[in-house]
């Protein structure tokens, strides 16, 4: 087996090429958690492309660890309701963390840096089916898409803040004495609206404080992610 920081060297070599090569971020969600042992290197990772321009890298901590005598400061209960419903709607049987999901539909171990950067080269190299544009005026972001072409189902509008990066010190658990920076920490994911794809669409969101807003365009029922955009 690879070395784990062999392996994201070789990956971060990769990921310079896909900025030439593509209009549109590309998402992925990290299931992670602070009780979690194999969960760091991908923490790590995470934190390396998470200001990136052609990547949203978005951190979700699950709360289904949180029995091993640590819990995790960020995990909210929504979270894992996510990534089970991903599992779901992919026919999996059980989830694990770390996992990455790419795209809203490719999920692959978040410790596999190399295979991830084939998946974003596969993912920006697709026409993005939906743009979207933000502007924000004082504590509210307007939302404008389009469709091209029309979509046939329906889509959710989603609207995601986070933290740009805290470091934890880890007491306990299967991680304690560990201090690991954390980067694209997900605090609130909300659905806003749905959107049936054939008009443009036009809506607002009240997003008070200065935290990073996503708009996520994702087919209904954990299906693929059409198209985001990211306000800093």
């Amino acid at each position: 087996m690879r070395n784990i920081t062999g392996a994201l060297i070789g990956a971060m070599m990769l990921f310079p090429g896909l900025a030439t090569a593509q209009s549109h971020p590309v998402v992925i969600e990290l299931f992670t958690s602070q009780g979690c042992s194999s969960c760091p290197p991908a923490d790590k990772f995470l934190a390396q492309i998470a200001d990136r321009d052609d990547v949203i890298a978005l951190a979700l901590h699950v709360d289904y660890w949180d029995y091993l005598g640590w819990t995790d400061v960020f995990a909210q209960p929504a979270f894992s309701k996510r990534q089970k419903d991903y599992g779901r709607a992919a026919g999996a049987r059980s989830v694990y963390t770390p996992q990455m999901i790419v795209g809203g539909v490719d999920p692959v171990v978040g410790t596999r840096p190399m295979e991830v950067a084939d998946l974003l080269r596969a993912h920006s190299a697709r026409p993005e089916q939906v743009t979207v544009k933000l502007a924000r005026s004082g504590g509210t972001v307007m939302i404008s898409a389009v469709a091209s072409p029309p979509l046939t189902s329906v889509a959710e509008v989603q609207v995601v803040r986070y933290t740009p990066r805290t470091t934890v010190q880890i007491k306990r658990g299967e991680n304690a004495g560990k201090t690991v920076v954390y980067a694209n920490i997900v605090t609130k994911w909300d659905v806003v609206g749905t959107w049936d794809g054939k008009s443009p669409l036009s809506l607002s969101s009240a997003t008070p404080g200065n935290d990073p807003v996503v708009v996520i365009v994702q087919t209904a029922g954990h299906g693929p992610i059409l198209g985001a955009a990211r306000l800093r």
